[in-house]
């Protein structure tokens, strides 16, 4: 199992960056892929990114490719997601799951995949 716990969330303006950091701890989270959700008042939780436990993989939802990278530090047991030019429709509570491998990148993003979530984190992005 592994615990999560996200950080560096915040208020922004539309066009800017900000760089999510999801710290874990536990005994999995080296071979677990790991994934960013998101979920905005009143709506349902969206996938956003995923990365394999060697980097080697990722996948992101088309609303953000090109705009978000997920990345990962496997010494110091941490995923980030960078985010560049960013929009008011990104509003929302950013999560950080773990998921054991054994299905296609691809297939990550249900929320199923994934055993352990974080608390999350909320982004505001103003016009």
């Amino acid at each position: 199992q592994v615990q999560l716990v996200e950080s560096g969330g915040g208020l922004v303006q539309a066009g800017d960056s900000l760089r999510l950091s999801c710290a874990a701890s536990g005994t999995t989270f080296r071979s677990d892929n790991m994934g960013w959700f998101r979920q905005a008042p009143g709506k349902e939780r969206n996938f956003v990114a995923v990365i394999s436990p060697s980097s080697l993989s990722t996948h992101y939802a088309d609303s953000v490719k090109g705009r978000f990278t997920i990345s990962r530090n496997n010494r110091e047991n941490t995923v980030f997601l960078q985010m560049y030019n960013l929009k008011p429709e990104d509003t929302a509570v950013y999560y950080c799951a773990a998921g054991a491998t054994g299905h296609h990148i691809s297939e990550y993003d249900r929320p199923y995949r994934y055993h352990n979530w974080g608390q999350g984190t909320q982004v505001t992005v103003s016009s």
